[in-house]
């Protein structure tokens, strides 16, 4: 097994859109572990946590955009975190009218 290629942002094809119940938001604090507050799109703002798949192989900062999975129990206030977007991704989904915020 040999070392992973590193890739740039501009270099990642890979776009990722909301599935149903997934919802798009903007982090606006970082708590410390794997926590973080997003600002939702449906007006909510919920206490997300990182997923375990995400935790050490993504650095997501304020005001990245972020795929939030809202949890089937507290759906208002908490969910996932499962993907987070690259700034031309995001501008991809200004242009698309995905996003809002």
């Amino acid at each position: 097994m040999g070392k992973k290629k590193v890739l740039s942002e501009g270099q990642l094809n890979e776009m990722i859109y909301p599935a149903q119940g997934e919802v798009l938001g903007v982090v606006t604090k970082l708590l410390g572990f794997d926590r973080i507050m997003v600002k939702c799109q449906d007006g909510k703002e919920r206490l997300c946590r990182i997923r375990g798949k995400m935790k050490r192989r993504v650095w997501i900062r304020e005001g990245d955009i972020v795929v939030v999975s809202p949890w089937d129990f507290q759906s208002d206030k908490r969910g996932d975190v499962t993907w987070r977007y690259t700034h031309a991704q995001a501008d991809i989904l200004r242009k698309k009218g995905y996003l809002t915020i």
